[in-house]
């Protein structure tokens, strides 16, 4: 092919993680144009109720297959966290690229870390998974929800409406704004969301030339962990609307995942862990998941609102 285009959300990190494939296309294949289209997607447009509330993180993703499916696009360029588990018959994930920093970041412009807070501090978060650790592990904090982008959450905390927010590293990094983080939190004291930090492309279903030329772009430890990560929300019906975190590692070639499931509130708080062969990382996260339920995670689940 001499021409890919890559849908993409027009939001500054979207864009950013957009141009980043962009440009290492355009290294891999330097007889090749590579364009952006950008795109409002649903999900950025509706900023006044959590995403939990009108169909969660699908919203980012919905659009850009539509381009997709038009033709009107090559590839799309996701955030793997936003990636729903199942996607739409038509469409596959071609590549899981190298994680960035997968942990949650502490940003405040008066304290150092989440433990400095005074009782009745606001916190602000856009995620129940978050939301949940916090209430478990600092029940005196006041949690808040906090929606639209990177920019936009940062000018709400300048702006006096949150003691300190929680966002993701990786994005903080991938912007440049590395030093607006206070602290980071442990992969252990907040276990983060499957797939954060890592990127996803995704493409049509039975497009074998477009495949071929991304394939260098897949990197096989961060997806093997991915994989496993997203099994775990798989089974349990992982959304915005449940609070679940999967965070895996390769240690000594074997693949350890740990995760969680709440009450939106922290309470009911279950967590475990597994390890077993990288070369199956579903079956890692199927064990997880088998260990959760064990322990009480469907009627945490069967709780939640639908």
């Amino acid at each position: 092919m001499h021409t890919l285009t890559i849908a993409s959300r027009e939001s500054a990190l979207a864009m950013w993680q957009a141009e980043h494939i962009r440009d290492r296309l355009r290294a891999l294949h330097p007889g090749c144009t590579v364009n952006i289209l950008g795109m409002t997607t649903r999900g950025d447009q509706i900023l006044d109720v959590t995403l939990s509330k009108v169909g969660g993180k699908g919203l980012f993703v919905k659009e850009l297959e539509v381009a997709l499916e038009a033709g009107q696009a090559d590839l799309a360029v996701h955030s793997m966290k936003d990636v729903p588990m199942e996607l739409p018959p038509g469409f596959e994930l071609a590549v899981i690229g190298e994680r960035e920093d997968p942990r949650d970041a502490f940003v405040s412009n008066r304290y150092e870390r989440l433990s400095d807070l005074p009782p009745g501090s606001v916190v602000g978060t856009s995620s129940l998974r978050r939301e949940a650790q916090l209430r478990a592990r600092y029940p005196h904090l006041t949690v808040k929800p906090l929606r639209g982008n990177v920019g936009t959450r940062l000018k709400k905390l300048d702006e006096g409406q949150f003691d300190a927010i929680l966002l993701a590293a990786a994005g903080l990094k991938r912007l440049g704004l590395g030093g607006r983080i206070k602290s980071l939190l442990s992969v252990e004291d907040s276990i983060p969301a499957a797939g954060q930090g890592a990127l996803g492309i995704e493409i049509r279903s039975g497009n074998p030339e477009v495949a071929a030329m991304l394939g260098a772009l897949n990197h096989a430890e961060t997806a093997a962990c991915v994989r496993a990560e997203r099994q775990v929300s798989r089974v349990l019906g992982g959304s915005c609307q449940v609070p679940l975190g999967a965070h895996a590692v390769l240690q000594d070639g074997r693949l350890v995942l740990n995760g969680f499931v709440a009450n939106p509130d922290g309470s009911g708080f279950i967590h475990d862990r597994a390890e077993g062969d990288v070369r199956d990382p579903e079956a890692v996260g199927q064990a997880l998941a088998d260990k959760l339920l064990a322990q009480g995670a469907r009627a945490i689940l069967d709780a939640l609102p639908a």
